[in-house]
C-alpha cells in the first residue's frame, strides 16, 4: 500500500477520522504493517499495552480471558478491517483486557503510544477533537451506567 493509501485507510477508522489527512499522514508513514499467521496471537489479556493496532485484513477473535488463565474463555467476538484495538493504550499507560488471536491470515498497522502522542502536540486541532469525542463517548457511557443502575434499585419494577 502507498502512504496515500494507508492515508485513506485510517480515514475509515472512526477514532481517526476526527484527526484529518495531515495527521494521518504522520501515523501512516511512522506506523508498522504486520501480517499475522491464522490463530497467533497478537497479544494476551493483562500484558502492557503501548501501541494500538488497526486491522488492515482479516479477523481477530477477542476473548475476555485473564492473562495465565489458559485457553479460551466465553463470551468473545470476533472483529474485522477498519477496528482499532487499544484506543486507550495510544493516550495512556494500560493493560490489554483481552486476547487477540487471528481467525485466519490477517494484517495489522501498529501505532506505538509515542508516535501518536507526538503527532498530537503537532497537530493541536486534532488533539481537541479527540478529546472532545472521547469525553463525549465517556458521558454517554456514565449516562448509560446509571440508567442500568437505576433499573437495579431494589423495589423497582420493569
Amino acid at each position: 500500500m502507498s502512504i496515500e493509501d494507508d492515508i485513506g485507510f485510517l480515514e475509515s477508522v472512526p477514532t481517526f477520522r476526527l484527526l484529518g489527512p495531515n495527521a494521518l499522514r504522520i501515523l501512516a508513514i511512522g506506523c508498522e504493517s504486520r501480517a499475522v499467521a491464522d490463530g497467533e496471537v497478537l497479544f494476551r489479556a493483562g500484558e502492557p499495552a503501548d501501541c494500538g493496532f488497526v486491522v488492515q485484513e482479516g479477523a481477530f477473535r477477542l476473548d475476555p480471558e485473564r492473562a495465565g488463565s489458559g485457553g479460551g474463555g466465553a463470551g468473545g467476538t470476533t472483529v474485522g478491517p477498519g477496528v482499532l484495538l487499544g484506543e486507550m493504550a495510544l493516550l495512556i499507560d494500560t493493560v490489554r483486557p483481552v486476547t487477540a488471536v487471528a481467525a485466519g491470515p490477517s494484517a495489522v498497522m501498529r501505532i506505538p503510544r509515542q508516535l501518536f502522542l507526538k503527532m498530537l502536540e503537532g497537530f493541536p486541532d486534532a488533539a481537541y477533537r479527540l478529546r472532545d469525542h472521547l469525553a463525549s463517548r465517556a458521558l454517554e457511557t456514565a449516562e448509560e451506567i446509571a440508567t442500568v443502575r437505576a433499573s437495579l434499585e431494589p423495589g423497582r419494577r420493569s
